[in-house]
């Protein structure tokens, strides 16, 4: 792997980084937080790491989802109560704490717009 920094990316992912930021902060519930947040949050990821790495970008996209989709089936184990860390902010923010299909939409869809925003608008 090969590192170099690239900073429309690293733009790209710093706003998403402050968008997730703030849904986080200011809203406790609903489609934006629930869904959106989702949706936006594998894009942020998508770009940062194609931000920091000569990756492609399709590997990159797989496994971002891989990823996203991971986490979300250890919530339907339930692994944070598994682990004890069910009253842990941090982890049940990162790792989320109940298991949706909504949420596995939301990855999909924010991955195919990671992709479609890297090959239709960034790269001209």
């Amino acid at each position: 792997m090969k590192l170099r920094f690239h900073l429309l990316f690293f733009s790209v992912f710093i706003a998403l980084f402050i968008i997730e930021l703030l849904i986080a902060i200011l809203l406790k519930s609903g489609f934006i937080r629930h869904t959106f947040g989702d949706f936006l949050v594998v894009i942020m990821l998508f770009y940062g790491i194609k931000s920091i790495t000569t990756f492609k970008t399709l590997p990159i996209a797989i496994t971002v989802l891989s990823i996203a989709f991971t986490i979300e089936i250890l919530q339907l184990f339930n692994v944070l109560t598994i682990l004890g860390l069910q009253d842990n902010h941090l982890e049940v923010l990162v790792l989320g704490s109940h298991f949706s299909y909504q949420d596995l939409l939301a990855y999909t869809l924010g991955i195919a717009t990671a992709l479609l925003i890297d090959n239709k608008i960034l790269r001209k």
